[in-house]
């Protein structure tokens, strides 16, 4: 099992931007909030995703499971990975693609190539449900590819027990010059269904698509979105044993991927197998029991869907953020400021949601005056969620000696959901005019809610029956 590896955290700016005031704007856009990013997902180790392929197959049922859902795991696996990479070569001029062709006529590999896949294992059971995530040239395409017979791959196994049916590239199997009704035949027939079963599912194809007349109208006038519908429709009416999509549902209207959302989750009610590769972790979340990250060609991560979804958005909200830690002492008084000296958490960095969490500090004071703390908390990503100073509520640092102060302060019953966050805490003058000086501390709020925003508020729903 590979582990996450966590970025660097944004700690070069006050929260709020530097002012007190900024604290005060609109309210932040709502984002789903990262998770446990440092530790291997499923309690496993890097060196298990180059051992045996993990097992992927469906455990207890999730919260949103769709009732019914179909458990098939007797018998071979569905799909069998086994260290299985894709190389393309290099070649930036002519005379390089003369040297390559020469290299291969001899039996000869490459000598410079592009590795867009290496090593990937894993085992798909039947009722199963894999999301495939990660940033853009990682490698999600060219697996899929791999798995639908597209393109063979350059080492290891593959191994398909079942009717496949795939939706990778916008159009693909469609004629741009043949109409609508004319591709639906062409596409059902490259798929494997007789004239018999093409006649027999066409009205139900064009019922699912639903571009009204432009079915008879040549493919080269579709948009993007009535290509996908069209492609969509004539893949699941195969029902297929497993069910491969490409970023379908970033293309398709609201109304569009609700209806292949829907879909979806009923065809694994039935027991239907799905790949799923998209950039959006709330279709991961919804319709994936399990989710593989890759990064640079690698596996970097795998377990249940929630774990890697939030991991992977924390490892994107940290990507170009830094730790800020105290300025020494020394250096304060030289300069003349007001400075956090330390900053701790209790009870430590990581903490389910709905625990307490304390915080313990030192500010210095040249002048030996009381100085005004404000304590922020804030996303991962720099969005800010809480702040409060200690002047707004009548408190003032405890003195520790003449030119120091400590402060204490908790928040009970965290309603922070689950994700990576950041305490900020912030020396500004004894007017709390001038903010000098912050320091930082991240800490990871646990759980498995699958709420949208930044904090659990109270509410209650009225049930009508």
């Amino acid at each position: 099992m590979s582990k996450i590896a966590d970025g660097p955290s944004r700690g070069d700016r006050p929260l709020g931007g530097g002012s007190r005031s900024d604290l005060r704007g609109g309210p932040p856009p709502i984002a789903d909030g990262p998770s446990r990013g440092d530790r291997p997902l499923g309690g496993g180790s890097r060196s298990d995703l180059r051992g045996g392929p993990p097992q992927i197959a469906d455990g207890p049922p999730r919260g949103d499971r769709p009732r019914g859902r179909v458990d098939i795991q007797e018998g071979p696996p569905l799909l069998s990975l086994e260290g299985v990479g894709k190389d393309y070569a290099k070649v930036a001029t002519r005379g390089g693609q003369l040297r390559l062709v020469w290299d291969l006529l001899r039996g000869r590999g490459a000598a410079h190539v592009f590795r867009a896949l290496d090593d990937v294992s894993f085992t798909l059971q039947r009722g199963a449900s894999l999301g495939i995530i990660g940033e853009n040239g990682a490698g999600k395409s060219t697996l899929l590819k791999i798995i639908a017979g597209v393109i063979p791959p350059t080492r290891g196994r593959v191994s398909v027990n079942g009717r496949v049916g795939a939706l990778l590239e916008l159009g693909s199997g469609f004629h741009p010059e043949y109409t609508g009704y004319a591709n639906i035949e062409l596409a059902a027939a490259l798929l494997g269904l007789g004239p018999d079963e093409i006649t027999g599912k066409r009205d139900e194809i064009v019922a699912f698509a639903d571009i009204g007349e432009h079915i008879h109208e040549p493919i080269k006038h579709y948009s993007s979105g009535m290509v996908v519908r069209l492609g969509f429709a004539v893949a699941t009416a195969l029902r297929p044993d497993i069910l491969i999509t490409d970023e379908v549902l970033a293309v398709g209207d609201e109304s569009f991927q609700k209806k292949c959302v829907a879909w979806m989750e009923q065809y694994l009610v039935d027991g239907g197998t799905l790949l799923l590769c998209s950039h959006s972790m709330y279709h991961i979340q919804k319709l994936c029991r399990h989710a593989l990250w890759l990064r640079d060609g690698k596996a970097h991560g795998y377990g249940p869907a929630m774990d890697v979804t939030q991991a992977y958005l924390a490892f994107h909200e940290e990507k170009s953020a830094r730790s800020r830690e105290p300025i020494p002492m020394t250096a304060a008084a030289a300069a003349g400021v007001y400075a956090v000296q330390s900053l701790d958490l209790e009870p430590g960095e990581v903490l389910a949601q709905g625990d307490t969490l304390e915080m313990h500090g030192e500010v210095y004071s040249p002048d030996g005056r009381a100085p005004v703390v404000l304590i922020g908390v804030v996303r991962a990503d720099g969005t800010p969620i809480y702040g409060v100073a200690t002047d707004m509520e009548g408190v003032s640092p405890r003195r520790l000696a003449a030119d120091r102060f400590a402060f204490d302060f908790a928040l009970p019953g965290l309603a922070l959901l689950p994700g990576k966050y950041v305490v900020r805490a912030h020396a500004l003058d004894p007017e709390g005019v001038r903010l000098f000086d912050h320091v930082e501390r991240t800490f990871i709020v646990t759980g498995a809610s699958r709420e949208m925003g930044f904090v659990r508020l109270p509410h209650r729903w009225h049930d009508s029956a």
